[in-house]
């Protein structure tokens, strides 16, 4: 993902509900349990830990049993410290008390909560990107790695922190992708494989190689252990590879290969919840990408909510559109509108698109703003459009230089918002038809995308004759704008 262009608008629920989410997370739960039952005689190690003779008590307390008890509490504890949760009191007595923060999951205002979740959520992504020691084949190499304070130099185990980080983010920036985009996972789990593919296979390869699949397949199973340790936190919700398939994998399936709907729920299927939408979104923000959510610009004036919605998918600028309209009464949020889309700069064909769209959410209100403008170069042919469609009485015909002034703004705006569609390619196909003798008025339209107009219409129209009109036009055009 590039920092420069904008990631696709996410629908956020309200921080009440998020931060309800967030204080209902097993980790989070966990975490501010052990906070309360910490005392003075709680002793920590130097890094913080809890000393392994405190262990059993902090699992009693959670109410953890089995053979995973003692390192689930090792987990929240770790949490509570790195949260402000508890605080390190005396670092050489290994003494601590309740920290300050822990006071913000029963007071604080919902915006306190989420910071706190998000402090938990920093330090569950660091440990997804630390290997499982428990995995490794050789003994022998984990004793050469550790140091003579027996910590274990993780370079030495061919392992890469900056790298597993790398990889995890981008995962989870996939997911993210796929769980906004309009077109994306329509809210529904994403299958383990593919996730990992998306990381592995070059876009441009046909059929992978035995050597990417393996690939994949290890990501796979990388991936199923670091969902497993992301979803008590509250990122994710997570249905784990079946351990059917782990423990016989010699006879498994190939995982990149097409499985059936039961087939690859096996293969382990993750969702993204709200809550983790909002972690991710978060922390976008905070590495400098511009991720948008649907509900920013509705404080905003209408120049900020037509550019901003200028890159939105359809149902996305609608829905910001309307929570906008929702904060303003009709008759002024049109006037506001129509101005903020004048202009003949190359943003506002797309501004007048979307203030076209957004004047189709509101009623007859808003009839006298649309008539102020009746005679404006820019606007009056929009105003007439939308007079008629709402079955205004009196509304005059436009002259033939302002319908094909209209005509290229509108091809503008939509080659603006789509690029080569094939919506577009209707479009063009339509024009030509419908007019006889378009490319010959269409030259003199002044238009600033005249000429850009006129170029893409011979680039998308399947009639070679028309195509070669349509360029001969764009040249006329570009020649009489001096360009």
């Amino acid at each position: 993902m590039s920092d420069s262009s904008p990631l696709p608008p996410v629908r956020l629920t309200s921080e009440a509900e998020l931060a309800r989410d967030a204080l209902a997370a097993p980790l989070l739960s966990r975490a501010a349990r052990l906070a309360r039952w910490a005392s003075e005689d709680t002793r920590v190690a130097a890094g913080g830990e809890l000393v392994e003779e405190q262990l059993p008590g902090a699992a009693a307390e959670l109410g953890l049993t089995g053979d995973d008890a003692a390192a689930f509490a090792a987990e929240a504890w770790r949490v509570a410290v790195d949260t402000g949760l508890v605080e390190i009191v005396d670092e050489e007595e290994g003494t601590v008390a309740t920290g300050a923060d822990l006071a913000l999951l029963t007071s604080g205002a919902p915006q306190d909560v989420l910071a706190v979740w998000l402090a938990a959520l920093d330090t569950v992504l660091a440990d997804a990107s630390v290997p499982d020691l428990d995995d490794l084949d050789d003994l022998d190499d984990l004793v050469g790695a550790m140091d003579e304070g027996g910590e274990v130099d993780f370079s030495q185990l061919d392992w890469d922190p900056e790298a597993e980080a790398e990889f995890l983010d981008g995962v989870l920036g996939n997911l993210y992708l796929l769980t906004v985009s309009e077109d994306g996972a329509d809210d529904g789990p994403v299958p383990l494989p593919a996730l990992a593919a998306s990381m592995i296979v070059p876009d441009d390869m046909g059929e992978p190689t035995n050597d990417v699949l393996e690939q994949v397949s290890d990501a796979m199973m990388r991936l199923d252990d670091q969902f497993r340790l992301l979803e008590p936190v509250g990122l994710v919700e997570f249905q784990p590879v079946d351990e059917a398939l782990m423990a016989d994998a010699d006879e498994a399936e190939d995982p990149a290969a097409p499985l059936d709907d039961t087939d690859v729920s096996r293969y382990g299927m993750v969702r993204l919840t709200p809550l983790g939408l909002y972690g991710l979104r978060a922390r976008f923000l905070e590495a400098g990408f511009d991720a948008p959510a649907v509900g920013d610009l509705a404080d905003k004036g209408a120049d900020a909510l037509l550019d901003g919605t200028s890159s939105f998918p359809p149902a996305a600028a609608q829905a910001e559109t309307e929570q906008w309209l929702a904060r303003r009464e009709p008759l002024a949020s049109a006037r506001e509108l129509l101005a903020a889309a004048r202009g003949t700069d190359s943003g506002a064909p797309l501004r007048r698109l979307r203030c076209q769209q957004a004047l189709s959410l509101v009623g007859m209100e808003a009839e006298p703003a649309l008539r102020e403008v009746l005679d404006d170069a820019e606007l009056g042919g929009l105003a007439r459009v939308w007079l008629s469609e709402h079955g205004a009485a009196g509304v005059p015909a436009p002259s033939e230089a302002m319908v094909f002034w209209l005509t290229i703004d509108t091809v503008a705006a939509q080659l603006a918002a789509e690029g080569n569609s094939a919506e577009l390619q209707g479009l063009v196909e339509g024009l030509a038809q419908q007019h006889g003798g378009f490319f010959a008025t269409a030259w003199r339209v002044d238009h600033p995308a005249t000429p850009e107009v006129l170029e893409a219409m011979g680039r998308l129209h399947p009639d070679k004759k028309v195509a070669k009109e349509a360029r001969k036009a764009a040249f006329k055009a570009r020649s009489q704008q001096g360009g």
